[in-house]
C-alpha cells in the first residue's frame, strides 16, 4: 500500500501518444525489480505497444525469463530504445519495428520481421490501444470511433491471423483487454467498447485454436500508470488517476508483469480462455 504512488498527481497534459519521460511521477516498469528465473528460455515474442507502459514491462520481464522480443510500437523512438536497452541488458535480443498496427499489411510485416530477425514466434502480446475521453456522444467523430477499432481490435486479428500459421504447439496468444470490459466508463465509449470485443475474441480464439496447442488469454488491468493516461485524459481526472479503486492508486506497469509471464509459461498449459483481472482491489462481473 505504501511502496507505490498515489493520487494527487502533478497537473500534466500530453500530446498522443505520449512519453515516459515527461510523467511525474516516473511509471515503474520493473527496471530495477523484475527478477527473471528462466520460465521463457529461448522463446520468441512479438509485443505491441512494447516501447512503455505495460509493453515495456512484459517485455523485461520475458527478456529476463530468457525470450528474445519483437517490439512493435507506432512512432515513440525514444521510449522505445529504453526498451531495447533493458532487453539487451538482459542478454536476450530486441528488435524494433515502428509503423502503424491499423495497415493490415504492416501487420503482416512485423509477423515476416519476427520470423526474419528472431526464427519464429512463440509468444504474441497484443497490447498496444488507442483511447480518447469525449463527455457527449456527439463529440465521437465517425474517424475517432474507426481509428479506435482499427488499433484495438482490427490489428489484433490482422497480427494474430498472420502469426498463428507460424505458432507451434505450447505458444500462447495474450491480449490486452481492460476492466471497461465489463465496467465501461461511459467518457471511453469507443475504447470500452473495443475491449469488450477482445474479451470476447480471447474466449472465441481459445476454443478454435484449442486443437492446434496454442492457448489465448486477456489480462483485464484497471487504472495502471502509463503514458496514455496523461497524453489522454483532463486534468482532473490524471491529478485524481486510480483513487477510485480500493487500492486508492493506479497500478504500475510493474506490477502486471507477472501475469503476463504466467499466462506465457508453459507450465500454464491449461489456462486457456481466461481473462485475469488486475485490477487494485475493484472486482469485475
Amino acid at each position: 500500500m505504501t511502496d507505490h504512488p498515489k493520487p494527487p498527481f502533478p497537473d500534466q497534459q500530453q500530446a498522443m501518444p505520449g512519453a515516459t519521460g515527461q510523467m511525474q511521477p516516473q511509471p515503474d516498469h520493473g527496471e530495477h525489480s523484475y527478477k527473471g528465473a528462466g520460465r521463457l528460455a529461448g522463446k520468441r515474442a512479438i509485443i505491441t505497444g512494447g516501447d512503455s507502459g505495460i509493453g515495456r514491462a512484459v517485455a523485461i520481464a520475458y527478456a529476463r525469463e530468457g525470450a528474445d522480443v519483437l517490439i512493435a510500437y507506432l512512432d515513440e523512438d525514444h521510449d522505445a530504445a529504453e526498451t531495447e536497452h533493458w532487453v539487451a541488458k538482459a542478454g536476450r535480443k530486441a528488435v524494433l519495428v515502428p509503423g502503424d498496427i491499423q495497415s493490415s499489411d504492416h501487420c503482416r510485416a512485423i509477423v515476416a520481421t519476427a520470423l526474419r530477425e528472431l526464427g519464429g514466434i512463440d509468444i504474441l502480446v497484443n497490447n498496444a490501444a488507442h483511447q480518447a475521453s469525449f463527455e457527449e456522444l456527439d463529440e465521437i467523430s465517425d474517424q475517432e470511433w474507426q481509428t479506435t477499432f482499427a488499433v484495438n481490435i482490427h490489428a489484433m486479428f490482422y497480427l494474430t491471423k498472420a502469426a498463428v500459421p507460424h505458432m507451434q504447439p505450447g505458444s500462447a496468444i495474450i491480449n490486452t483487454a481492460s476492466i471497461n470490459a465489463d465496467m465501461p466508463n461511459p467518457t471511453l465509449l469507443a475504447y470500452a467498447t473495443t475491449k469488450g470485443a477482445i474479451q470476447n475474441f480471447t474466449a472465441g480464439l481459445a476454443q478454435l485454436l484449442a486443437p492446434k496447442g496454442i492457448r489465448a488469454n486477456a489480462v483485464a488491468p484497471g487504472p495502471i500508470w502509463t503514458p496514455l493516461i496523461p497524453s489522454t485524459m483532463t486534468g482532473e481526472s490524471v491529478t485524481n488517476f486510480g483513487k477510485q479503486v480500493p487500492m486508492q492508486r493506479p497500478g504500475q506497469p510493474a506490477e502486471l508483469q507477472t501475469t503476463y509471464v504466467m499466462l506465457a509459461d508453459p507450465l500454464s498449459s491449461y489456462v486457456s480462455g481466461a481473462t485475469v483481472a488486475v485490477t487494485g482491489g475493484k472486482p469485475i462481473i
